[in-house]
């Protein structure tokens, strides 16, 4: 998958991530997933479609969502995730694909984007199929992350 393309994403994210949430989100090492993988108890799939066709699935622990849900919500103590919680989680997806999308136009390259999709589950098993993914790893704190999924249509 050309960098052109893994930038853009993880420019949008760490920037979303910083002003919604406060959350200063520091770059793992990217790298490639083998099909199928197991995703973490929260997953948020995005479709891509236009100049780079795919999806992107944002993936981490519940414990992640509840600490970032509160940090979107004001700081307020979450224990378990409701309709309010899920639904900001996936509007910080649409932000951060909305600013991805806005930052590949910019370089030439239209894409758009589908509604997320929050699931919530363990044991989730995802297999891309047809499609490369990169993994990008955003890290806060002593061990919480949130993996970005990038599957593309080669």
């Amino acid at each position: 998958m050309n960098v052109e393309y893994i930038n853009p994403f993880i420019e949008a994210s760490q920037l979303v991530l910083k002003q919604i949430a406060g959350i200063d989100a520091q770059l793992g090492n990217v790298y490639i997933k083998k099909s199928p993988y197991t995703g973490d108890n929260i997953l948020i799939f995005v479709g891509l479609t236009g100049k780079i066709r795919g999806q992107a699935i944002f993936a981490m622990s519940k414990k992640v969502a509840l600490i970032i849900a509160s940090n979107m919500m004001g700081g307020a103590e979450l224990i378990e995730l409701d309709e309010i919680s899920k639904s900001a989680l996936s509007e910080l997806t649409n932000m951060i694909l909305g600013n991805t999308a806005t930052i590949l136009y910019n370089r030439g390259i239209g894409v758009e984007i589908t509604p997320p999709s929050f699931l919530m589950g363990d044991n989730m098993q995802i297999s891309p199929t047809k499609m490369k993914t990169i993994c990008i790893p955003l890290r806060f704190g002593d061990d919480k992350q949130i993996e970005i999924h990038i599957s593309v249509v080669e």
